[in-house]
């Protein structure tokens, strides 16, 4: 069953082809409909990297992090802090997951997660899984009420 932002996007997609006549209207609602799509989404680069920035703490995301691979059954085998912020490795079968966390600011966290098998060769679903995991646990970890940014608008 698609989801509502799926829905929104082929919706969007389908009003922009009715449009067609009119090439600016047409490519406005294109460009709407990937806008839409693309928010809050998990980004991956070509070679199987996935990266995600959270409005958390550090701190608040590496706690959300513990919580998924225990959740996962996945096992740390390095935690260290860097310049940048955290660098996570752990292991799953014969995947080994590398996770960096940089601190963009004191409530924004940048993450980067890369899922290697075979020395080589990345497997990008469960690096998504991994961030999509993080992202539902956040919101049980969060140091701040969850609707307490919603309430300042």
């Amino acid at each position: 069953m698609p989801t509502s932002r799926a829905l929104r996007v082929a919706l969007l997609a389908g009003a922009a082809l009715a449009a067609s006549g009119c090439g600016t209207v047409g490519l406005t609602m294109i460009g709407v409909a990937a806008g839409s799509a693309a928010v809050g989404a998990t980004t991956y680069t070509l070679d199987g990297i996935a990266y995600r920035t959270f409005a958390a703490s550090l701190a608040d995301v590496r706690r959300a992090i513990a919580v998924s691979l225990h959740r996962m059954a996945i096992v740390v085998s390095q935690d260290d802090a860097t310049d940048e912020g955290q660098e996570i490795v752990a292991e799953a079968g014969d995947r080994v997951i590398h996770i960096e966390l940089e601190r963009l600011t004191e409530r924004t966290t940048r993450m980067r997660v890369t899922a290697r098998y075979a020395v080589v060769l990345r497997d990008r679903a469960t690096a998504g899984e991994i961030i999509a995991q993080t992202e539902e646990a956040l919101g049980e970890v969060a140091s701040y009420p969850a609707g307490a940014a919603r309430s300042r608008r």
